[in-house]
């Protein structure tokens, strides 16, 4: 499939209502299991979080979902939507959910949030009451075994991601990517994002934290939560549809691979 060609100089694609999808996927959890908190981020921004705890107090891999921090980047959410829908979280895993980040940016449909702060660079001395309240919620998880991170690029060729996994964990970009590859393009350019990759769609950045100022999610992620972790990355120049189910689909692959291991 052809890239729609819309996106130039930021994304022009669908919108979605987020308080709508929100709703959906609080109820869909609901009836499923989960349990839900709200973090006060400001008057029009409350973040629900959600839990699920694996089946009859197993002690299961742990696994951590985060999506919508940016506004300009639909699919994450709707992504959220369906795996809760469908069920697909092992029911003998524990899974955190953080459905949106930032419902002020969807609304004004902007990747920063109604103050004008790209959330994903504010994770290391936080100003933003989005992300104190996240990082508050986040300090009462325990290790997780698998973050996924969920995210869409307007520039992007196909679908690519970050892996970061400094201790040499087995990796599941592999089996990530050739699972997206049968919904999605994959990204095969050499470099993405400024950076080399070392297969097609894989980047596995080389660098410290602590010699960046501003952090993403991933960085603080990495840094106090989880040793293996990814950004995906569905390209916003395709379909809705596609760009969901490539989310998904990664997610589920990575799921199965930490299960299988």
């Amino acid at each position: 499939m052809n890239r729609l060609g819309i996106n130039h100089d930021g994304y022009h694609g669908e919108r979605i209502d987020i308080d709508a999808v929100l709703a959906s996927i609080i109820a869909e959890a609901a009836t499923r299991g989960w349990t839900r908190t709200d973090a006060d981020a400001g008057p029009d921004a409350r973040l629900p979080f959600l839990h699920r705890p694996a089946r009859d107090g197993r002690d299961g891999p742990g696994f951590y979902i985060s999506a919508g921090i940016h506004g300009d980047e639909p699919a994450g959410p709707l992504a959220v939507l369906e795996l809760v829908r469908t069920d697909a979280f092992p029911r003998d895993a524990n899974v955190w959910l953080c459905p949106c980040l930032n419902p002020t940016g969807f609304r004004n449909s902007t990747r920063e949030n109604s103050d004008g702060v790209d959330l994903n660079r504010d994770y290391r001395d936080p100003t933003t009451r989005e992300v104190r309240a996240h990082i508050a919620w986040l300090r009462g998880l325990p290790t997780l075994d698998l973050a996924v991170l969920l995210h869409e690029d307007w520039e992007a060729s196909g679908f690519y991601l970050y892996e970061l996994n400094p201790d040499g964990l087995p990796s599941l970009a592999d089996a990530m990517i050739e699972a997206v590859r049968a919904v999605c393009p994959i990204d095969a350019s050499a470099t993405i994002d400024g950076r080399e990759t070392h297969a097609h769609g894989i980047i596995r950045p080389r660098l410290d934290p602590l010699s960046r100022p501003q952090w993403p999610e991933a960085f603080w992620i990495h840094r106090n939560k989880a040793r293996i972790g990814y950004t995906i990355e569905a390209p916003s120049d395709f379909p809705l549809a596609m760009r969901v189910k490539a989310l998904v689909t990664a997610v589920r692959a990575a799921m199965d691979t930490v299960r299988s291991k």
